[in-house]
């Protein structure tokens, strides 16, 4: 096991501002102010990392579970601007 201390911190501050946008997509129900072109760079960056883990090797390294968990709440910001985009159109 490959195992970086550093890039877990980078993940864990990376992951701690997630929990907060996917509340504020969730209150305001709304996707204005959102770019989903920004989340889609930011997901495929996640899925680059889980990527580079597996395929080095490194599939035991606790930082696996960063990135795929950072990766599960960015898809989840992108299924909520696709809600929040709806109830724009709608409203």
């Amino acid at each position: 096991m490959n195992f970086s201390p550093y890039e877990a911190v980078m993940l864990i501050c990376f992951g701690a501002a997630w929990p907060f946008s996917l509340v504020k997509s969730w209150r305001s129900r709304s996707a204005k102010g959102k770019s989903i072109y920004f989340l889609f760079v930011i997901l495929v960056g996640y899925v680059a990392g889980i990527l580079n883990k597996t395929t080095q090797g490194q599939s035991n390294d606790p930082v696996l579970f960063l990135y795929g968990l950072n990766a599960l709440m960015v898809a989840m910001d992108c299924g909520l601007y696709f809600r929040n985009r709806r109830f724009d159109r709608a409203g």
